[in-house]
């Protein structure tokens, strides 16, 4: 059995978004100060619980983007409120879904550049893929869950698992 590019990038980023988009839910079901919960972090030098959320938003549908060579919708990063998260979550779920298949192809092997002030990457596609953008993806999506377990949310393991494939 063959991995496709597909598989290995859109199908686990929605199954991550989806993940976070249930995190966010189970913030707003706990009854905790939501405002409480968007300046939640684990450590003074880290990123709040938005940020985290963002970042694992952006990164899922800007590497779909990359390796189909797409652009992709960016946003302000202004999100204030926990439905505005679901909001930028749901974006990012609706760009993936929105990927043709066939545009995946030859993906593997497209030139990616990063840039970030004093960075700068040059991968091909699935270096990208597997050594950036997916660990990334889910440092951000883990970061979420921590923080919002560490505020008190009720949360267990399965629900950073999510839906599991048992095919």
């Amino acid at each position: 059995m063959s991995l496709a590019l597909q598989d290995a990038s859109a199908t686990l980023f929605l199954r991550g978004l989806n993940v976070l988009s249930g995190l966010v839910d189970k913030a707003v079901q706990s009854g905790l100060d939501a405002a409480a919960i968007m300046d939640a972090r684990l450590a003074p030098d880290m990123k709040p619980f938005p940020d985290q959320v963002r970042m694992a938003a952006f990164s899922a549908r800007s590497c779909v983007a990359r390796l189909t060579g797409q652009d992709w919708p960016k946003t302000d990063d202004s999100e204030a409120t926990l439905a505005e998260l679901k909001a930028t979550i749901a974006l990012s779920i609706a760009v993936i879904e929105a990927t043709d298949a066939a545009a995946f192809e030859g993906g593997e092997t497209r030139r990616i550049e990063i840039r970030f002030p004093g960075v700068e990457l040059d991968f091909e596609g699935a270096g990208y893929l597997t050594s950036f953008a997916l660990p990334n993806f889910y440092f951000h999506v883990s970061m979420a869950y921590a923080i919002l377990r560490n505020a008190g949310v009720e949360l267990g393991k399965r629900d950073y698992l999510g839906t599991l494939a048992l095919v």
